[in-house]
């Protein structure tokens, strides 16, 4: 037989109330009443009826994630989580690329079809906070993703890269590194502009220069953006001596740079990344890296966009999710600082 709500409540020992209101999202429970109420979801094998629970609320039982692209890992991996949480929540997950494309963009905010998606998970690139306020409609429930400028009072996810940043640049300090550069700077308000406020702050404090020449800034996030920037940085008259690039793919790139280089990582340069993706675990050598919670963040980012489907009308709610500082092979074994 089918698993019920009323089941999970007898299992977890709540109310059929604190269920509904655990797998719909629709009101705050306090976090160990909500861990109890998800074992005993997972213990059951309990699954959301699609059908009933869409034909009460009147849904079409669709999500859409748009994402700049799907070549960066990170945005691949993070929409294969998506999915997957979806679905346990009774919906699908359409995906939509927007190549960064400003256009393209503003559609996603202002075109989309309300009778087909039920609801639209964001992560902008090109569009201002200016943009987002005068797209945004407020008929269709959207979270936002990312470290770009969100309007206030929309629901926000994130990483702190500010504060992940500042950890990883005093790693590289703290393994004796005096000349630390970074790849993947940013203009604007930026992704890439947000990680390098968190090495400056990082290099500020432990009373570290910040040579300009170190700072290299890409028009794109890929290996071979990685790559370009880290042969620049080693035919200077004085190479650093660390690297911080802003995503694992473009350190993925400079690693390979080094390599056709002759520099050895990490005894010449150490060479570090962000996001953690499959590929850092198996590079060579392994990848120094941020480590995002992103089961975390899809589960923060389905709590609040199905708040707001099922009628949530309150203030915008803005998340950081944990990250973690994981140290591999390309930042391991070096002189302690003089």
């Amino acid at each position: 037989m089918a698993v019920r709500l009323r089941d999970v409540a007898e299992r977890a020992g709540v109310s059929l109330k604190t269920v509904s209101n655990v797998v719909n999202g629709t009101v705050n429970v306090r976090e160990a009443t909500r861990e109890k109420v998800q074992r005993a979801i997972d213990d059951l094998g309990y699954r959301p009826n699609l059908a009933a629970r869409n034909l009460k609320y009147g849904r079409g039982g669709f999500l859409a994630l748009a994402v700049p692209e799907l070549a960066i890992p990170y945005f691949s991996e993070l929409a294969a989580k998506f999915d997957a949480a979806a679905a346990d929540l009774g919906f699908m997950m359409l995906l939509d690329i927007t190549r960064a494309d400003p256009a393209v963009e503003r559609v996603v905010l202002s075109g989309v079809e309300t009778h087909m998606i039920d609801g639209v998970v964001f992560s902008p690139m090109s569009l201002d906070v200016g943009d987002i306020q005068r797209s945004l409609r407020a008929d269709v429930p959207t979270v936002f993703l990312g470290e770009r400028a969100i309007p206030p009072g929309v629901d926000h996810v994130a990483v702190d890269s500010v504060a992940a940043a500042r950890s990883m640049t005093q790693h590289l300090i703290d393994i004796g590194r005096e000349r630390i550069a970074t790849i993947g700077r940013g203009r604007g308000v930026s992704t890439g502009s947000v990680r390098q406020q968190g090495y400056q702050v990082a290099m500020e404090a432990a009373g570290m220069p910040v040579e300009p020449d170190y700072l290299r800034a890409t028009d794109e996030y890929s290996r071979e953006a990685g790559r370009a920037a880290m042969h620049d940085l080693l035919r200077l008259p004085v190479p650093p001596d660390a690297v911080f690039c802003f995503n694992d793919v473009m350190a993925i790139g400079a690693l390979r740079a080094c390599a056709e280089a002759g520099a050895r990582v990490p005894e010449d340069v150490a060479v570090a990344g962000f996001d953690d993706i499959a590929e850092s675990r198996y590079s060579t050598p392994t990848l120094t890296t941020i480590t995002p919670d992103m089961d975390l963040l899809v589960s923060h980012v389905l709590r609040l966009l199905t708040r707001r489907i099922d009628g949530y009308t309150g203030p915008g709610e803005r998340v950081h999710v944990p990250w973690t500082l994981t140290v591999r092979e390309s930042t391991r074994g070096r002189r302690v600082r003089r």
